[in-house]
């Protein structure tokens, strides 16, 4: 039997997933904050080899290096994946580099940019594998990640950062993370437009625990602290946006309540929709194709295939798994990505 464990190590989260001859059997998703201390890094990396336990072979990607913890993203690339290599322990571990496949820690230095923030690549990369045409949207708890997959490839334009900011293909919008202020200067209270409180009151997570996306104290897909420390109910969430407008929980009527946290949902699901469209504007014919969601908010990538009058289908589905496992995978593309791929397809 062959075990191969899949990691994604981000700036907020640790998932991994195992997979015993191509076929995924456990999936792990761990906190961490690499900004307060690499030390947090590295805990997470020894929980996570704990819960998944021996394996032959460690694939790595990672989004960490962008945390402000490091001087710049090539450092963080080289300092991640020196840890990574000191945690995990074991000489068999490769790193993920997108189009350029899986390479060893010495080639990281000639592959710096390859490296960092290649995640997204791999999940597009098994998605083509099981949908010839597909547009694939991971909604994580930052960050919306789209590739359009054509005849069986990934056919991104951007490769960086950068890049995919600039050509629609990746979005600072993520299902909890973030602040409802990133999507709007103003909200609609009481009859009035009233500008927003610029201030780190709430996040996107009190949007969706008010709508209903989040149950109180869920923390399978909100694993990050509360902007106040308190807790994560409806009522403390209810509480957290009121502030962004200035006013106390108790100003406002349950239905208003919901009107807000509706606006700053579909404020932020605007700019998911603006991404889509500058894909789309390359060729509208390749984007008739199923729209492939995963990620903590996949939910909303299904909403807006509906609206779209696209056909959905779930990461989960696509992939060797157990019923029980598959939502895990799905919230953990990436490493689940990684674990199942026979080899990443080179250009």
């Amino acid at each position: 039997m062959t075990a191969i464990i899949g990691w994604d190590i981000g700036g907020a989260h640790i998932k991994a997933a195992r997979a015993d001859d191509g076929r995924l059997t456990a999936v792990v998703q761990i906190a961490c904050a690499p900004h307060e201390g690499v030390a947090s890094l590295e805990q997470a990396l020894r929980d996570g080899r704990a819960a998944l336990g021996v394996a032959d072979r460690h694939r790595v990607t990672m989004t960490a290096e962008l945390s402000d913890a490091f001087e710049s993203r090539a450092r963080g690339v080289a300092t991640v994946a020196s840890i990574a290599m000191r945690e995990m322990g074991v000489p068999d571990i490769v790193f993920y580099a997108g189009d350029r496949g899986l390479i060893t820690r010495d080639e990281i230095g000639a592959n710096v940019d390859a490296v960092a923030s290649a995640n997204w690549r791999a999940s597009a990369e098994l998605v083509a594998r099981r949908c010839a045409d597909a547009l694939f949207i991971d909604i994580g708890s930052t960050t919306t990640d789209l590739a359009p997959i054509c005849a069986g490839r990934v056919v991104a334009l951007g490769a960086s950062d950068t890049a995919r900011l600039a050509c629609g293909e990746l979005a600072y919008a993520g299902f909890s993370r973030g602040a409802p202020q990133a999507y709007a200067r103003r909200a609609p209270v009481a009859g009035s437009w009233t500008p927003l409180v610029n201030e780190a009151f709430a996040s996107m997570a009190d949007v969706r625990r008010v709508l209903g996306d989040l149950a109180e104290g869920e923390t399978e897909a909100d694993l990050s602290p509360t902007a106040d420390g308190r807790p994560k109910t409806i009522a403390a969430s209810r509480a957290r946006l009121a502030r962004l407008i200035g006013r106390d929980a108790a100003e406002l009527a349950d239905a208003q309540h919901r009107a807000l946290a509706e606006f700053f949902a579909r404020a932020q699901l605007r700019v998911i929709e603006d991404q889509i469209a500058l894909c789309e504007s390359r060729d509208a014919r390749a984007f008739d194709a199923p729209i492939v969601g995963a990620g903590a908010g996949r939910k909303l990538a299904a909403r807006l295939a509906q609206a779209l009058g696209r056909a959905f289908v779930d990461f989960g589905d696509l992939i060797a798994a157990p019923p029980a496992l598959r939502d895990k995978a799905a919230v953990c593309a990436p490493a689940a990505a990684l674990a199942l791929l026979p080899e990443p397809r080179r250009a």
